[in-house]
């Protein structure tokens, strides 16, 4: 029976691989859907993990997180300097890196930062070494940048129209393990360079006071004179322990605003504590966990939406193949007829028959998995290029279920022509 139905598929093979691609096509659809979804689910998930609580101020909890932990450029107000003192030197705290962003370079977003959220987040360095300096750099690890390349920040993006900074010019001095986040295409940079270069330094306050970057006078001082020769050249001019106070990270009430602060608390406990007492007045404190929730209740909405499109054409597509099957049962009268004639039972025809259509419905089912997954690598490519996020790809036991549930369905649907060929009389048939 089977050489029988191999002969046949194969010499009816233009209208099997119609029926073929027709199923291959619908179920790939809903496949690229569900896989897409939970790709970008778990890969923003995995993102966030690193990233316990995030303090910022009052506004948006969700610009907050997209901002700080996944790095898409957003004006958002400054958390006042105190605050980040005050967390810096909380006990319930491990550490507190301040993030500040909005400068940008070659298409990398230009982060200022601390040594202590680069330590406490990478993993370590692929080459070179930290921050030595106020013009140092570290890239993370899909920066497409040499050690040593120089780096002007642009304020803003090119396409935004923005200007580039002249009063300096960053160094890479090391370059930072994959982390599967965002963060792998950073530049980061010391917050206190970025302080200075935006003028959030103590001269444009008028007021004398320490910051990360200024821990006293003489650093002060020396910032300063870097800033006025910046416009003609960049060099290194100041001696180890200069560099060393220099990149104090010291936080006092006096230190400038940042967009963001990552906070790592000590336990479940301190980080809930922490949260409740910074969601208040003019701070705002979000686990990116809880925001990335309220998220995927939204994707899942829309893959809800996506997947009854995709039923909605597995069906069109399941009647017009019960249409072409039917008209593939009228056009075979004579064949079965003569099948009948020649003594052929009529199980051993209906089995035939259901064999062919449920074969080629099951090749389709198979190969609209293999497009969908190869459609759902291809988008997540581009979405992981463009975001840093690394979204892993793979089926589940959900997937297998659907698989089962399709092929019960063309199993199904391949009863009816069977069950029409069972019923068709030989002699009725030799006559039409």
């Amino acid at each position: 029976m089977i050489r029988f139905v191999l002969s046949d598929l194969k010499r009816l093979w233009a209208g099997s691989l119609v029926v073929v691609l027709l199923v291959a096509m619908a179920t790939a659809l809903g496949v690229t859907v569900t896989l897409q979804e939970r790709a970008l689910r778990l890969g923003t998930a995995r993102a966030a993990d690193k990233f316990d609580l995030v303090i910022g101020a009052a506004g948006s909890e969700t610009q907050l997180v997209l901002s700080s932990v996944f790095l898409q450029a957003a004006p958002l107000p400054l958390v006042s300097g105190a605050t980040l003192a005050t967390l810096a030197n909380d006990p319930r705290v491990a550490w507190a890196g301040p993030v500040g962003f909005g400068d940008s370079f070659a298409g990398y977003p230009i982060v200022g930062t601390t040594t202590a959220l680069i330590d406490n987040t990478s993993g370590g360095f692929l080459e070179g070494e930290g921050f030595a300096d106020g013009e140092d750099a570290v890239i993370g690890s899909a920066v497409d940048l040499p050690i040593g390349a120089e780096i002007k920040p642009m304020h803003g993006t090119a396409e935004e129209g923005g200007h580039t900074h002249t009063e300096i010019v960053y160094h890479v001095q090391g370059r930072l393990k994959p982390t599967g986040t965002p963060w792998d295409r950073a530049i980061l940079v010391p917050i206190s360079s970025v302080w200075h270069i935006h003028g959030m330094d103590g001269d444009d306050h008028d007021h004398e006071h320490e910051t990360a970057g200024e821990t006293h006078e003489e650093g002060h001082d020396h910032a300063h004179g870097a800033h006025e020769e910046g416009h003609e050249h960049h060099d290194h001019a100041h001696g180890a322990g200069e560099e060393a106070e220099a990149l104090s990270e010291v936080f006092t009430s006096e230190t400038p605003g940042v967009p963001a602060i990552l906070v790592k608390p000590k336990s479940i406990a301190d980080a809930y504590k922490l949260r409740q007492q910074y969601r208040q007045g003019n701070t705002l404190a979000v686990f990116p966990g809880e925001v990335l929730t309220k998220l995927y209740a939204t994707l899942g909405d829309a893959r809800e939406v996506l997947s009854v499109v995709a039923i909605g054409a597995q069906l069109l597509v399941a009647a017009s193949l019960i249409l072409v099957t039917l008209t593939h049962i009228v056009q075979r009268r004579k064949q079965i007829g003569a099948l009948r004639a020649l003594g052929a039972p009529r199980s051993s025809i209906s089995l035939i028959v259901w064999t062919e259509l449920f074969a080629l419905f099951a090749s389709g089912i198979a190969l609209g998995f293999a497009i969908g997954f190869a459609a759902a690598k291809i988008i997540t490519g581009m979405l992981v290029a463009k975001s840093g996020v690394v979204m892993p790809v793979e089926f589940a036991k959900a997937d297998l279920a659907q698989a089962l549930v399709l092929l019960a369905v063309a199993a199904g649907l391949a009863i009816l022509p069977a069950w029409l060929a069972y019923r068709q009389s030989p002699v009725e048939a030799l006559r039409g």
